[in-house]
């Protein structure tokens, strides 16, 4: 009796997994539009970085390729992320409305009709079996008192000091009390046929009302099949002739990248090849007639014709592909950065690519396409690639006095803010590397701590001991 109220339950349990189900769904459907939006900054955030590069050419073309990879496959993860809500979730929250309908003191009228078909199935048999164990206790009762008066009736014959008054008396009780046994015996077995016969009829009602509530959750377990299959078909992408095709296009953009294209394009536009603006004789001009100093110089230098690369071991000459003559800013010193490698810091840190990618993004390559390189050259300059021993590892045969440069630690003693773009910028107590001596006009060259190389004033600095 009351054992229903488990079947009862499960109609609230069922008004409760809807809202579970619309809850998942909707996480997933956070974590799709998230993702969407992580590839979209992610591409347009390397997009920007590739053309901005070194890199050029066909493979440029296939590295780009990645990125408009992720900017289709973001807008598909968003189109799931709408279909899980604009149709799933919907559809999950238009059938709990339909199937679960609230009354006004609390509850759902689905419950209270399955409680109360259970309670009236279950009430005549329960008012019976209600009378069996009254009669059973009865019966029980009768059951110990013939004996407590049985025991009473044969302790009182070995007793002299009775008289037959009192021996009579216990007789008589011993008499009512097998006559009650008898009595209430044949009403509990009247009892217990009474609810026999009433059995088959109770097990139907019973099992009437529990087979309406069974109903009831199949159709809600149906429902949950088939919302669960469209979401599968939603997330599986891989169904998708939209996105089968985004990487059968990925995979032959990759293709397409031919070295030996790229390197005929750049010999042609960059090396050898490219239009070259020989020495020519130019008449005396009075303008011309001047001394310049090495400060003066490379302010002087505003834009010339690249006729030589500067081999200085990080750097290589990378102007813009478009172009066939390079014109550059002689007065730019372009900083070089460390190689980077998130996956090395990861290990050794145990932090995440994405938590220093914001700090080192710019490390990502030594130079950029657009970078301007000085021009300017004579035996003196350390940047004279006629005279590098980096160049090829040798000695410039063309050079008497060629000696390797020398780099020394040296601290800033004061505040310096660069002036022009060659110039270095740092605070009193910064170190840097000078990287050549200090000139007729009082100006060294050093490079800081994070690569960028410039000029400073030589009487800002002392040697760090």
């Amino acid at each position: 009796v009351g054992n229903y109220k488990r079947t009862v339950k499960r109609i609230d349990d069922g008004h409760r997994l809807c809202n579970d189900l619309m809850n998942c769904i909707h996480e997933r459907a956070r974590i799709e539009k998230v993702y969407a939006q992580q590839l979209t900054e992610w591409a347009k955030r390397w997009k920007q970085l590739v053309e901005k590069g070194p890199q050029y050419g066909t493979v440029e073309r296939a590295w780009c390729a990645f990125m408009s990879e992720a900017e289709k496959v973001s807008e598909l993860h968003l189109e799931v992320k709408g279909s899980l809500m604009n149709e799933d979730f919907e559809k999950i929250k238009n059938w709990q409305k339909e199937a679960f309908h609230k009354q006004m003191m609390g509850g759902f009228k689905e419950t209270k009709e399955a409680e109360d078909g259970f309670r009236k199935a279950q009430k005549p048999w329960a008012k019976k079996l209600k009378e069996v164990e009254a009669a059973k206790k009865a019966y029980h009762a009768a059951c110990k008192e013939e004996k407590l008066a049985i025991s009473r009736e044969t302790n009182s014959k070995a007793d002299p000091a009775l008289n037959p008054e009192q021996l009579k008396k216990l007789q008589d009780k011993v008499e009512r009390s097998k006559q009650d046994v008898l009595k209430t015996k044949e009403k509990y077995e009247k009892s217990l046929k009474e609810l026999d016969n009433a059995t088959p009829q109770y097990m139907e009602n019973m099992e009437q009302v529990f087979e309406q509530c069974q109903q009831f959750e199949e159709k809600r377990l149906r429902f949950f099949r088939e919302v669960l299959l469209e979401v599968q078909k939603h997330l599986d992408l891989s169904n998708v002739a939209s996105y089968k095709n985004i990487y059968r296009e990925l995979e032959q953009n990759i293709k397409t990248a031919d070295a030996v294209e790229d390197l005929r394009w750049f010999r042609a536009n960059q090396g050898p090849g490219m239009s070259m603006n020989w020495p020519q004789f130019e008449e005396w001009s009075a303008d011309l007639n001047r001394t310049l100093s090495r400060r003066e110089k490379k302010k002087a230098s505003d834009g010339v014709t690249l006729t030589g690369i500067n081999q200085t071991g990080d750097q290589v000459a990378q102007p813009n592909k478009h172009s066939s003559s390079l014109s550059v800013q002689s007065n730019t010193v372009q900083s070089v950065q460390p190689s980077y490698n998130p996956f090395e810091d990861e290990e050794d840190t145990g932090s995440t690519v994405s938590e220093k990618e914001d700090n080192k993004i710019k490390n990502v390559s030594s130079y950029e396409k657009n970078q301007s390189y000085p021009t300017d050259w004579s035996d003196e300059e350390s940047n004279n690639p006629f005279s590098s021993t980096d160049a090829n590892g040798d000695t410039n045969p063309f050079d008497e006095d060629t000696s390797p440069a020398m780099e020394v630690r040296v601290r800033a003693l004061y505040d310096y803010e660069g002036q022009e773009q060659d110039e270095l910028s740092f605070k009193a107590g910064d170190e840097l590397t000078k990287m050549e001596n200090e000139d007729e006009q009082g100006w060294c060259k050093g490079r800081l701590d994070n690569g960028q190389v410039g000029l400073y004033p030589a009487n800002y600095v002392e040697p760090i001991q």
